[in-house]
């Protein structure tokens, strides 16, 4: 996935989850920051960000926050792009070679999950988590808690006792990870949740992406620690 018009700044601030603060070029700018997730590791004052431009010229923010520089590490942010790039990878075949079609926001249960992937030998539901914790080359999930993660990890274990295939699948978004688990730290639920959907047939899996200002795209597979 590709963002159009980019320009580089640095932040300033981050008044609320929804906008903050980036000195660039042209000015101080107020933004939309694409990540409602606590990120205090990432946005911190001095730090280099990516702003892509909108396309709705009515909107009160010109600009979307979406990656930021960690010391030599760069981090796509944008909370919306996991799911985009998830869709466009799994479309190509990659997830499954066997895709015949792709339904996002798909209603199953109470829940309504990211993907059922249609299949030559029946329906696969997905649930994408995008990750953007990192600390010395090992990246967690996630950065606050999350009920919602849970209730989703729940149905997809009942996806799997109902005779359904079901994955959790962490995109994580940047590069040269060396593994990923569930931050008990922070939501000892979440990862009680995932290792016993796991244990119960559900498949865990993370991918790490190449991230460029500009864009987005899985890479290779990376351990999950659970």
């Amino acid at each position: 996935m590709r963002y159009r018009n980019v320009i580089g700044g640095s932040f300033l601030d981050r008044p609320n989850r929804f906008i903050a603060h980036v000195e660039t070029a042209a000015g101080i700018e107020t933004v939309h920051v694409k990540n409602t997730g606590r990120c205090r590791e990432l946005l911190v004052p001095g730090a280099t960000v990516y702003l892509a431009k909108g396309d709705n010229p009515a909107r009160k923010t010109a600009y979307d926050l979406i990656a930021v520089e960690k010391g030599s590490r760069l981090i796509n942010m944008d909370a919306q792009a996991p799911n985009r790039v998830f869709a466009e990878w799994a479309a190509a075949g990659r997830f499954l070679p066997d895709t015949r079609s792709l339904w996002p926001e798909y209603r199953w249960g109470d829940s309504r999950l990211d993907f059922c992937v249609e299949t030559a030998h029946g329906s696969h539901l997905v649930e994408v988590k995008g990750v953007t914790l990192e600390e010395d080359g090992a990246a967690r999930f996630p950065d606050a808690p999350t009920e919602r993660g849970v209730r989703h990890i729940r149905e997809l274990q009942k996806a799997v006792r109902s005779g359904l295939d079901a994955t959790l699948f962490f995109v994580v978004q940047m590069k040269d990870v060396r593994s990923v688990a569930p931050n008990d730290d922070t939501h000892p639920a979440f990862g009680e949740a995932l290792r016993e959907a796991a244990a119960a047939g559900v498949h865990v899996c993370a991918w790490d992406c190449d991230v460029t200002p500009e864009s987005l795209a899985i890479r290779r597979e990376v351990p999950v620690i659970l």
